[in-house]
């Protein structure tokens, strides 16, 4: 029989008066139970972090640190076992889950060592005019209060560890909403920060049911909001509350561009594998997986059955299994949707180049050329195994195709010119782009986020930090500068 896992309210454990259980997509066996905290334990949850606000903001920066080190380093020590249970709540295959544990270490670490240098404060001298001579300006940054952090499914142990570690050092007190498909492995994060000093309060992880989430996005004494999700979802949460301050990362369909100077075969051998490997990887379930190939013309003919093969080698099946490429989607549900948006681009005049089909929760990789511009998939992000390839005529076009669209996440540009890099860098719509490689790349502690409909502000975890508090000055006066 399963056990049932607490939430944790204020820094300590705690139950409710309902539960549900959590299943794995793969096989349907449920891997957790999980209690659901009742509307007086939200309430309390969130006056206890209004209440430690102003403390916590004051926590020398050693204590925070230290917790922030903590976690990183009981994380690394527990990757396997929060590997799998990654796998099993989420379906992702456990060489990436491994890959996601290792990351969320480094989330911590970084938000450790940022915990150590931010806000030491910077002075400007203001005697550059007359009337503020014998006076100088002193700037540091402040929370600006509580974090209600929402986190999705696709990681769910490492987007919860961007909302929470930044959170913790900057000294902003936070209130984490895991998702719903997948709580257990942001509920393990309570477990280590529950053996740190932290003040009571200042962490809360609660899996609220999302139909009980608007009363929280309203709630004035959380004034700082950043979530990671759908488009529709982040910006009904932003036009719900337009005076709080919104954090949104709201995905893309994510590009990549091969020109004409990546044209050796080793240069497109090594292309193929990349879009495969990442148009597939976590089940396409990634803001930034590929999604759109654009080719130029003089290599599309020669790039395309090397796609085709490189992900009809990818391995699906079993995400327990270390030798699982692909695993399922998160629901049958969301297997579903994909196989619609795939049927619709074939009636309308799509060629099916491989996959295609459906097993329960499970899509098989799938390649499609001469999509219809106007086609579901062309425009909005599947967030299944699916990409597409297109041909262009140059540079300029290339550039062109991967701006129409309303998104702009990330992009990848395969080329070895510095010149073009540079190009691209100043062309395209997007977030971050990846030179040489597929847009599938995020570092943990560079700014990440969106242009157009894929969001508003940057994680990555100084920024959010910079996102989560404000310029407060403090102006001396009768020195002797």
């Amino acid at each position: 029989m399963t056990s049932t896992t607490a939430f944790w309210l204020a820094g300590r454990q705690a139950t409710g008066e309902t539960v549900f259980d959590v299943t794995s997509p793969w096989d349907g066996r449920t891997v957790g139970t999980v209690s659901v905290p009742t509307d007086a334990q939200v309430e309390e949850a969130v006056s206890a972090a209004h209440a430690v606000r102003e403390d916590f903001a004051a926590t020398p920066a050693h204590v925070r640190a230290a917790a922030l080190d903590h976690v990183s380093r009981r994380l690394a020590e527990r990757t396997e076992e929060i590997a799998r249970l990654i796998s099993a709540e989420n379906g992702k295959p456990v060489k990436w889950a491994r890959g996601e544990v290792g990351r969320a270490v480094s989330v911590f670490r970084f938000a450790a060592e940022e915990a150590r240098r931010f806000n030491g404060g910077e002075a400007q001298r203001l005697d550059t005019d007359a009337g503020g001579q014998g006076r100088l300006a002193f700037t540091r940054r402040f929370p600006k209060g509580v974090v209600l952090g929402i986190a999705p499914f696709n990681f769910p142990l490492n987007l919860c560890a961007h909302k929470i570690a930044p959170a913790i050092a900057a000294g902003a007190p936070i209130i984490l909403k895991p998702a719903p498909a997948t709580p257990l492995s942001g509920l393990v994060l309570g477990e280590l920060l529950a053996e740190t000093e932290l003040p009571a309060g200042s962490w809360s992880i609660l899996p609220v049911p999302n139909d009980r989430m608007p009363a929280l996005v309203q709630d004035e004494r959380l004034p700082v909001i950043s979530f990671t999700g759908s488009e529709t979802v982040g910006y009904a949460i932003m036009d719900s509350v337009p005076r709080k301050h919104c954090t949104l990362e709201l995905g893309g369909n994510g590009a990549a561009v091969v020109l004409a100077d990546f044209a050796s075969d080793e240069d497109l051998d090594r292309a193929a594998q990349r879009i495969a490997t990442f148009s597939n990887y976590q089940g396409g379930q990634s803001c930034i997986s590929v999604q759109r190939v654009i080719a130029d013309a003089s290599v599309y003919d020669r790039l395309l059955p090397r796609i085709v093969a490189a992900v009809e080698a990818q391995v699906t099946g079993d995400p327990n299994d270390d030798a699982t490429d692909v695993g399922p989607l998160v629901s049958e549900a969301a297997a579903q949707r994909v196989e619609s948006w795939v049927d619709e681009a074939v009636a309308a005049g799509a060629t099916l180049l491989t996959g295609g089909k459906r097993d329960g929760a499970s899509y098989a990789p799938t390649v499609l050329a001469d999509v219809p511009a106007d086609a579901t998939i062309s425009r909005e992000e599947v967030f299944g195994p699916v990409l597409t390839v297109q041909k262009a005529d140059g540079e300029a076009a290339a550039f062109a195709a991967v701006n129409d669209s309303k998104y702009g996440l990330q992009a990848g540009v395969f080329t070895h010119d510095l010149q073009t890099a540079f190009r691209a860098h100043r062309a395209l719509e997007v977030g971050g782009v990846v030179i040489g490689d597929v847009p599938s790349y995020r570092a943990d502690q560079m700014p990440y986020g969106g242009a157009k409909q894929s969001g508003v502000g940057r994680e990555g975890v100084r920024f959010a930090m910079d996102d989560y508090t404000y310029e407060r000055v403090m102006v001396l006066t009768g020195l002797a500068l």
